[in-house]
């Protein structure tokens, strides 16, 4: 009987020179790379290429992966270093309206006014949380969105678990902050 090798395993396989594993790794997490990179900038193309850069990255520094921990934080780790290094290089050219959308479908409504109520605050809530810091953004998009555990998003971030849920909390907060101004005007 055949089991599915971990993403630990796979990694650790790559390391030791089975290149051709990525592919694996790359089916697995192709679609919650995308998203995280889509949630943050809202470019489709962008995130493609964005995605494919993280998967050479991990090839290119296999050797650091010790297999100790979570591959998926050691993962959006990568991915996050990738996204800072293109926006460093591409800051200047950035709109900072354009960083991110979130996408953020509509639950069905019972009638038309709700419907339209539930839009409104969908368009607002896009709105506020591209207006938010960009590290506040990015632990509410793993948080919230990737559904990732505290734990991994502290590694990450490089901080503690505890820091970790602080961050998100107080960004929480903010986009509250901002939400609420954008609906008074």
């Amino acid at each position: 009987m055949l089991t599915a090798l971990t993403d630990n395993e796979l990694m650790m396989k790559i390391k030791s020179g089975q290149t051709e594993k990525m592919g694996l790794l790359y089916e697995r997490h192709k679609k919650k790379l995308f998203g995280f990179f889509y949630n943050m900038q809202a470019n489709a193309a962008l995130s493609e290429d964005l995605v494919q850069n993280v998967f050479m990255r991990m090839l290119k520094y296999s050797h650091t992966f010790t297999g100790k921990g979570s591959f998926m934080a050691w993962m959006f780790s990568t991915a996050r270093n990738v996204y800072y290094d293109h926006y460093k290089k591409t800051r200047k050219k950035m709109n900072e309206r354009e960083l991110t959308v979130l996408e953020y479908r509509l639950e069905s409504a019972s009638n038309l006014e709700d419907e339209i109520a539930d839009n409104e605050n969908s368009i607002l809530l896009k709105e506020a949380l591209g207006l938010l810091d960009p590290g506040k953004r990015e632990v509410l998009v793993l948080s919230k969105l990737k559904e990732m555990k505290f734990s991994e998003i502290a590694n990450i971030l490089g901080c503690s678990e505890g820091a970790a849920k602080v961050k998100a909390h107080r960004a929480l907060k903010d986009l509250r902050t901002v939400f609420l101004r954008l609906e008074k005007r």
